[in-house]
């Protein structure tokens, strides 16, 4: 009976082994984090972009005003897309380009598109 109980003491119920396994434990789960860091990594971020309505005034009365809007669709930028447009009135026969377009914040500012529509001095 003394040596049946001598061999019961040494069967370890919980597992005294689990050093080994959580070596290897902690060794694939730093394998698999250090994946996600890579995946991650390779992932564009987040690109902020804005909705911008332009009101576009012409020189004068006489103004081309589909001249005026050609003029203005032909800036191209990196990070600009030109939307819908229409023409609103402003008083005594006079209207006023009203443009849509979104543009890429890092790419594209509203001082940049000031400046290239107003180069067109002869419509603007």
């Amino acid at each position: 009976a003394a040596a049946e109980e001598e061999e019961d003491d040494d069967i370890d119920l919980f597992g005294s082994d689990d050093e080994e396994e959580d070596q290897e434990a902690a060794k694939v789960r730093e394998e698999r984090l250090r994946q996600y860091a890579e995946k991650k990594a390779k992932k564009p971020g987040l690109v902020a972009k804005s909705s911008i309505l332009l009101d576009v005034k012409p020189w004068d009365d006489e103004t081309d005003m589909a001249k005026m809007e050609e003029c203005v669709r032909s800036i191209q930028l990196d990070g600009l897309v030109w939307g819908a447009s229409k023409l609103v009135p402003v008083g005594y026969g006079i209207k006023k380009l009203q443009i849509q377009c979104v543009v890429e914040d890092e790419k594209v500012g509203t001082d940049i598109l000031e400046e290239e529509i107003t180069k067109f001095e002869d419509y603007v």
